[in-house]
C-alpha cells in the first residue's frame, strides 16, 4: 500500500476485468461481447455526431436517450436513468439505496463487482449459496434485509430466475430496495420492468453493452419508480453531471429505436449458443441451462483450467474463475457460428 493512498482503498481488492490481447491474434470468448456489430443506425448516429457540436457540453439530462428508452419499455422518462454504463449505474445504486448497517443480500456465485462495490462503499453484505444446481435460493432472499441484488440471468452461471421468483422476493420486504441486473436478459429471461409499476422498490438495470452490441459506448440505464430515479440522479449529480458524452447519447438513441436488428442479433446469439450447447453435452460436458449470451461448462475428466490453457494456446480465450465451487467450470461467450464451429473443434480434440 502506498502511503498516499487513503484508508479506504487499504485490503480492497478491485474487479478483475476479461483479458483484452494486445499481442497475437484470438478468438475472444472471454468478455461477454456480441458476435454481431452494433445497428447501422447507431453508427450513423456516431458519424453525424462528429461535428462542431462537439465544443458543448452534452445534455446531463440525456433527454433524448430517456424518450427513446422510455418509448420501447412503455415507461415514462421519469422512470429511466441513464449512467456511463451499467457499471456506472449500480455504483450509483449502492450509496443510493443502501445503509451500512443494514446488510445485503446476493448470491455467493454471482456478479463479482457487488463484493467490490460493497466493500467500497462500506455497506454490509451476507451472500446466500446458489444450491446443488446453481439454482437461486428464493426463499432466502425473502429474509428482512437492507436490500438485495439479483442479476437475471445470473453471471457467470447464465441462469435464470422466474418473474414470480422475483415478486416473491419483492413482497417479502417492501422497506428495501431489490435491484435486478439485467445485462444478459435479452438473450432469453423474463424482464421484471413490467412490474416497475407495481413495485415501487424495484430497480431494473440494464446495459446497451451485449444486445446492443455496443460494449465499447459505455451507455447503461435503470428503470424503476421516480422516487428511485430521483435518488440515482442526486448520486449522479454530486459526482459528474455529464456522464455520458454527446456522441454516446445520440447513437445509444438510435440503436434503441432499431428493434428488427436488435431481435435479428439476440435471436442468432440464442440459436448459436442452443447448438453450442447440445455439441459440448455430447462430448460430455456439464452444460448450465443458460439464457445469456455465455455458456457455463465443466468436464469431470479435463479440469478447466488446463482447458483455459489449451485454448488459449489455440487462439481461443474463455474465462476461468478461481473461487470455491466454480473452479472446474469455464465460462464461454457465444462468438459467430464460425468462431464457436472452431471452439467446438478443438474444445472436443482437447477432452479426447
Amino acid at each position: 500500500m502506498n502511503k498516499y493512498w487513503s484508508r479506504r482503498l487499504a485490503g480492497l481488492v478491485p474487479y478483475t476485468p476479461g483479458e483484452q490481447p494486445r499481442d497475437g491474434v484470438f478468438i475472444k470468448l472471454n468478455t461477454n461481447e456480441n458476435p454481431y456489430p452494433p445497428s447501422p443506425r447507431a453508427i450513423a448516429a456516431m458519424k453525424d455526431s462528429a461535428d462542431a457540436d462537439l465544443r458543448l457540453y452534452p445534455d446531463p439530462t440525456c433527454r433524448d436517450l430517456r424518450a427513446a428508452l422510455s418509448d420501447f419499455y412503455r415507461v415514462t422518462p421519469e422512470e429511466v436513468f441513464a449512467g456511463n454504463g451499467s457499471d456506472e449505474v449500480l455504483a450509483f445504486a449502492f450509496p443510493a439505496f443502501f445503509d451500512p448497517a443494514r446488510p445485503i443480500l446476493f448470491a455467493d456465485i454471482t456478479y463479482s463487482f457487488y463484493p467490490v462495490y460493497a466493500n467500497f462503499f462500506g455497506i454490509a453484505y451476507k451472500t446466500l449459496p446458489l444450491d446443488a444446481g446453481f439454482g437461486l435460493p428464493v426463499d432466502a432472499f425473502c429474509q428482512k434485509s437492507g436490500g438485495v441484488l439479483l442479476a437475471n440471468p445470473n453471471a457467470p452461471t447464465g441462469k435464470a430466475v422466474t418473474l414470480s421468483d422475483i415478486e416473491k422476493i419483492l413482497a417479502a420486504d417492501s422497506e428495501r430496495v431489490v435491484i435486478v441486473d439485467e445485462a444478459y436478459v435479452d438473450f432469453g429471461a423474463e424482464s421484471a420492468v413490467p412490474l416497475i409499476r407495481k413495485y415501487s422498490n424495484l430497480l431494473v438495470v440494464q446495459t446497451l453493452s451485449k444486445s446492443r452490441a455496443l460494449a465499447g459506448l459505455r451507455v447503461g440505464y435503470a428503470l424503476g419508480d421516480r422516487g428511485l430515479i430521483r435518488a440515482l440522479e442526486t448520486v449522479k449529480n454530486a459526482f459528474n453531471s455529464y456522464t455520458i458524452d454527446r456522441t454516446a447519447q445520440r447513437c445509444a438513441a438510435e440503436a434503441i429505436r432499431d428493434t428488427a436488428y436488435f431481435c435479428e442479433i439476440c435471436e442468432n446469439v440464442a440459436k448459436t449458443r442452443d447448438k453450442t450447447a447440445k455439441r459440448l453435452k455430447d462430448m460430455g460436458f456439464r452444460v448450465l441451462d443458460s439464457k445469456a449470451n455465455f455458456l457455463f461448462i465443466s468436464h469431470e475428466r479435463k479440469h478447466a483450467k488446463a482447458l483455459l490453457r489449451a485454448l488459449r494456446a489455440a487462439g481461443i480465450l474463455v474465462r476461468w474463475f478461481d473461487h470455491p465451487r466454480i473452479d472446474n467450470f469455464l465460462r464461454v461467450t457465444i462468438g459467430s457460428p464460425a468462431e464457436m464451429d472452431a471452439f467446438c473443434e478443438k474444445i472436443e480434440a482437447f477432452v479426447r
